[in-house]
Parts: C-alpha cells; structure tokens; sequence
C-alpha cells in the first residue's frame, strides 16, 4: 500500500500567516540603514542644520530670527532625507535584491506601505534630532537669537523630514532607477523651482515643497503650504504604488 502526502493543510488548521505590517517596517527601517549609503544620509541629515549654523554664525551680525533659521535647516534636512526614500525603493530595483523582496513578500502593496511607514519613522526621527542639534547650536552661538515662533519651526521640521522621506521612496518606487528618480528630483526642486518662483511666483507657491517648508516654518502661511507637501507625498506614493505593482521583476 502506497502511501500518500497532501499538501493541503490538515482539517482546522490555517496557512502560516506573513510577517505583520510593523515586523516589515522594522525591517525596512534596519535596511535603510545598513548599507553605507544609508548611514551617510542619516549623519548627513542630522548634521546638516548644525553645521550650517555654526558656520553663518562665524560672520553673523545682529540678531537672527530663529524660526527661520529652524525652517531652512528643515528644509535641507528634508531634501536630504528625500534621497534615503529613493534609496529605499528605487535602490532595490538597481540592485536587484527587489527580487528576494517581493518572493518574501509577494503583496506588493504590503511592501509599499511598510517602506512607507519605514520612512516615516526614520524621517521623523532623524529630522527630529537634527532640528534639536540645530536648536542647541541656535543656542550656543553668540549671537543673539530671536525664539519666537521656534516650536513651530521645530515641529514644522520633523513634520517635514517624514513627508519628504516618504516623498522620495514614492518617486523612487515609480522610476524604479536611484539615480535618475535622484538627479530628476533634485534638479526640479533645487533648479526648475526657484526659476519658477523669479517668473511665476503665483505657481511656484502652489508646487514648491522646498519654499512652503520654510513657509510654514515661519507662519507666513499654513493652508497652501500644508496642502502642497501633502501633494507631494500624497502623488508620488500612489504613483510609485500603482507603477510598481504593475512592474514585471527581471
């Protein structure tokens, strides 16, 4: 007698579920910072604001408003973050390893939101300690420093850190290739932007992510501002979700 073995469950039992969503973030969050690409932009990011006050404070006269020193700062420490979403997406397409990813992980649409809310906690958190080192600098430079409106700043910043991250793994995830979702992006924000603002300001304020962080910082606005960085974030993650659930993996 032949005996035989099913590859069905036994009667009451279930498949094995997959790994939760907040066990896949964990895991993103310990990719993002495990290559050496990674880590270099989180010191970046953290460093950034710092830096950047120590060295202004060296020919500094006067007193400095510090919420906009906080709000620029930010807005530095976002773009910065911006290449760690790319990183994060278009990084494994490059690298191939989105192969093992989705054979792990074969709902695409898990992956996407993990990485999301991956992006969101080390964008957060990494703007939160650079904005905090930046506030400390602010404080111990000597020159005078105008606190008003600085929590403000510093939650506009951290708020900030998280949108751009998350920004960039959408736009990465839609071009699936670091370099060109890298120097495409960048060359928008940082070029294409401020031509607009010096010829159509009118637009520019309703599509630059870069000026309604600084914006925001400063309580000049709230509304528009708001409402194009959540454009931003809110575009790039159902492109890259959409383009990339459809995406053959070669």
């Amino acid at each position: 007698m032949t005996a035989t073995v099913s590859l069905l469950p036994a009667a009451g039992t279930t498949r094995p579920s997959g790994a939760s969503l907040g066990t896949l973030t964990g895991i993103e969050i310990r990719k993002s910072l495990s290559t050496r690409s990674g880590k270099a932009v989180a010191v970046i990011a953290v460093l950034i604001g710092p830096v950047g006050v120590f060295i202004g404070s060296l020919g500094g006269e006067g007193e400095a408003p510090g919420a906009a020193i906080l709000g620029i700062t930010g807005m530095l420490t976002a773009l910065v973050l911006l290449a760690l979403g790319v990183l994060s997406t278009a990084g494994e397409w490059t690298h191939k390893s989105v192969q093992t990813t989705y054979l792990l992980v074969p709902q695409r649409g898990r992956v996407m939101a993990s990485k999301v809310l991956a992006l969101v906690a080390l964008g957060a958190g990494l703007a939160a300690v650079g904005a905090a080192l930046t506030t400390g600098m602010l404080w111990a430079i000597p020159d005078p420093i105008g606190w008003t409106g600085i929590g403000r700043a510093f939650i506009v910043a951290v708020g900030a850190g998280a949108a751009i991250a998350v920004t960039g793994a959408g736009i990465g995830a839609a071009l699936a290739n670091t370099p060109a979702a890298l120097t495409g992006t960048y060359l928008t924000v940082l070029g294409v932007m401020p031509v607009l603002a010096a010829f159509k300001p009118e637009i520019a304020e309703k599509i630059d992510p870069a000026s309604s962080i600084v914006n925001l910082a400063q309580g000049y606005s709230t509304t528009t501002p708001i409402l194009v960085i959540a454009g931003w974030v809110v575009v790039s993650t159902v492109a890259g979700t959409v383009i990339s659930r459809r995406r053959a993996v070669s």
